[in-house]
C-alpha cells in the first residue's frame, strides 16, 4: 500500500509547487546566515547560504520510510569547523584540482593558493564553501548569488555567481550561471556525498553504481590529471554496467592505490543534458539518477574520511561513508589544451544543469 501511494504521489506531484521554508541559522562575519527547507510530497531538503551547502536530503525508502542521505551537519558551527570534506559545498570557484595553483590566460599567468599538497583544491584556500551567499526564494526552491571580486584567491576578473535549487516531486534541479568582466577560469559543481542507506548506516561499499562513461582521466602522484584520456575498457573503472562500489576498490591497480580509493573524473558520453550516473541502494531500495550538461563526472569513494571528522550528534564519518558525484569540467582543464575549456570570457555566460532524481525499487 505505502508503494502504490508513493507511486501516486510521484504522478501528480510535479503539479504541485514545493514549499520553502526559512529560518535564520546564525551569524558570519556579520552576516545573516539562513536555512531554507525545501518540501514536496515526495523530498525534503535544506540548504544554506552559507557556502550553499546541501544541508540534508530526506527520501523514503521502498517502505515510504524517510531518511536523510548526504553527509553534513546540524548546525551552521559544524560547517564552518568543517576545512576538510566540503560536504554539501558549492566549491569555486574552480572546483577540483588545479596543478601547483598556476595557470595562464592570453599569457597573463595567475597562481591560487595551494591548499592540497601542493595543488590548489576547490578554489584555494577561502573558497565559494567558505563564503556567504545572498539569497531569493524563488518558486519550488532558492537561488544563490555571490559575487567574487577581481583577484579573489588571484583569479582575475570579478565573476558574479548563481546557484538555483529548485525542487519538484522527486528531483532536485541544480542550474549554475556565471559572468564575468574580465577573462577567468571557473568550475562549480556540488559536493554532496550520498549515503543512499542514509548518513551514519555504514559504509557505501555495497551501494551499486553505474557512469555513462567509457574513459576516464588518470591522475598522477598528486591526483593532477596526466592529460591522457584512457579507456575503462578492462580496468576497476568500467561502471557501464552497474557495479557494487567496493567489487573492485581493493584491486591491484595502480590509479586506485595513487588515491585510496576512487576520486577520478569520468568523461561522459554524449552531449546536451544527458545521463552520468545512477546508484542503488539494495537494503532500502533507494536509487538516484543523475543527468546534467557537464562533460565530466568526479566519482569520489570517501577514501579520505577517516573518523576525525564528527556529525552533529558526535559520530564518526569513517571511510567510505558516503560517495560524490561531483558533476564538472574536468581537474587542471586550464592547463590541459585537448580538455574542454573553462575559460568564461566578458561576453560569455556560464550555465551549467544538474538534476539529482530520487527514487524506490524493490
Amino acid at each position: 500500500m505505502k508503494t502504490f501511494l508513493m507511486t501516486v504521489l510521484l504522478m501528480i506531484a510535479p503539479a504541485i509547487q514545493a514549499a520553502v521554508h526559512k529560518t535564520h541559522w546564525g551569524m558570519v562575519d556579520g552576516k545573516s546566515v539562513d536555512l531554507y527547507t525545501i518540501s514536496s510530497p515526495v523530498l525534503s531538503i535544506s540548504v544554506t547560504n552559507f557556502g550553499a551547502h546541501i544541508v540534508s536530503i530526506e527520501a523514503p525508502d521502498k517502505n515510504g520510510v524517510r531518511a536523510d542521505v548526504v553527509l553534513g551537519f546540524k548546525d551552521l558551527n559544524g560547517y564552518q569547523k568543517d576545512t576538510k570534506t566540503y560536504m554539501g559545498s558549492v566549491v569555486g570557484r574552480y572546483g577540483n584540482r588545479i596543478a601547483k595553483g598556476t595557470f595562464a590566460i592570453d599569457g597573463n599567468v595567475y597562481h591560487v593558493p595551494a591548499n592540497d599538497h601542493g595543488q590548489a583544491l576547490h578554489g584555494g584556500t577561502i573558497g565559494f564553501d567558505r563564503k556567504v551567499w545572498s539569497a531569493t526564494v524563488i518558486p519550488s526552491g532558492v537561488e544563490l548569488t555571490l559575487i567574487s571580486p577581481d583577484g579573489d584567491m588571484s583569479f582575475p576578473g570579478t565573476l558574479t555567481a548563481h546557484v538555483r535549487y529548485t525542487l519538484e516531486s522527486s528531483s532536485l534541479r541544480i542550474e549554475y550561471t556565471a559572468t564575468t568582466d574580465k577573462p577567468t577560469v571557473v568550475n562549480l559543481t556540488n559536493h554532496s556525498y550520498f549515503n543512499l542507506a542514509g548518513k551514519n548506516s555504514g559504509t557505501v561499499l555495497d551501494q551499486q553504481l553505474m557512469l555513462n562513461a567509457d574513459r576516464y582521466t588518470p591522475i598522477d602522484a598528486v591526483l593532477i590529471p596526466t592529460g591522457e584520456l584512457a579507456l575503462v575498457g578492462g580496468t576497476p573503472f568500467d561502471f557501464r554496467q552497474s557495479h557494487p562500489i567496493g567489487e573492485r576498490i581493493q584491486a591491484r591497480d595502480e590509479q586506485l592505490k595513487l588515491a585510496g580509493g576512487y576520486d577520478h573524473n569520468f568523461v561522459l558520453n554524449g552531449e546536451g543534458l544527458r545521463l552520468a550516473a545512477k546508484a542503488f541502494d539494495p537494503r532500502s531500495g533507494r536509487s538516484l539518477t543523475v543527468t546534467t550538461t557537464e562533460p565530466g563526472v568526479q566519482f569520489y569513494s570517501g577514501n579520505f574520511l577517516d573518523g576525525s571528522v564528527l556529525d552533529g550528534d558526535g559520530r564518526p564519518y569513517e571511510e567510505y561513508a558516503g560517495f560524490c558525484l561531483e558533476t564538472q569540467h574536468f581537474p587542471d582543464s586550464p592547463n590541459e589544451a585537448k580538455f574542454p575549456t573553462t575559460i568564461l570570457r566578458p561576453e560569455q555566460k556560464l550555465h551549467s544543469i544538474t538534476i539529482f532524481a530520487f527514487g524506490v525499487q524493490k
